[in-house]
């Protein structure tokens, strides 16, 4: 999740791409939290390049997206904050793995609250203005923001581990995937009315 992905809904031409994005997003969550649930109960060269990885393609992924919204739509303020705390985000994972997983888990958990407020937000705001696919991203914003304060009570914890980062991400990526299914499927009875 951690990601303020709620997007307007693309012009007939462009929702390919942004179902591909979406689909993209789920795959990639999915390897991610595969590979970080196995290295999960420390932190170690991998898992250290994975925590740093994730927001990367997040700010890459929002940057796409900010691409087909000015495209289609203008620019999306959402999605230049989620950049700004994604990239914000990866610094501060940078410095967090050599002070440990509970630094990590904070410094998760901030950007799990703040990124899944915006999300929140910019889906309630758009869905407001009739887009379809937009629900499991708001709904994925709201969750966002719990799961993101469940991650900072953790790093107090002396059994933390990695494992529910895997567990968020794969969930955000699921998210993605039904969002990227509702958009074919809108395009499809689109399509079907000859609109």
């Amino acid at each position: 999740m951690a990601s303020a992905t709620a997007t307007p809904v693309p012009a007939k031409d462009d929702s390919g791409s942004l179902r591909r994005l979406y689909f993209l997003r789920f795959a990639f969550a999915t390897v991610w939290a595969v590979l970080v649930f196995a290295s999960a109960r420390s932190l170690n060269p991998l898992s250290a390049t994975l925590l740093v990885i994730y927001p990367l393609f997040d700010v890459a992924c929002a940057v796409l997206d900010i691409r087909s919204a000015k495209a289609n739509h203008g620019p999306v303020r959402g999605l230049y904050a989620n950049v700004a705390l994604s990239a914000l985000t990866t610094a501060a994972l940078v410095a967090a793995v050599t002070s440990g997983l509970p630094a990590v888990l904070r410094v998760w958990g901030a950007w799990a609250i703040t990124a899944g407020a915006v999300q929140l937000i910019v889906g309630a705001v758009r869905r407001r203005r009739g887009m379809a696919g937009q629900w499991p991203m708001i709904l994925s914003g709201a969750i966002s923001t719990f799961a993101g304060a469940s991650f900072a009570a953790q790093a107090a914890k002396a059994n933390a581990s990695l494992g529910a980062l895997a567990g968020y991400a794969f969930l955000g990526g699921v998210f993605f995937l039904v969002s990227a299914l509702r958009l074919r499927r809108q395009s499809d009875r689109t399509e079907r009315l000859g609109v």
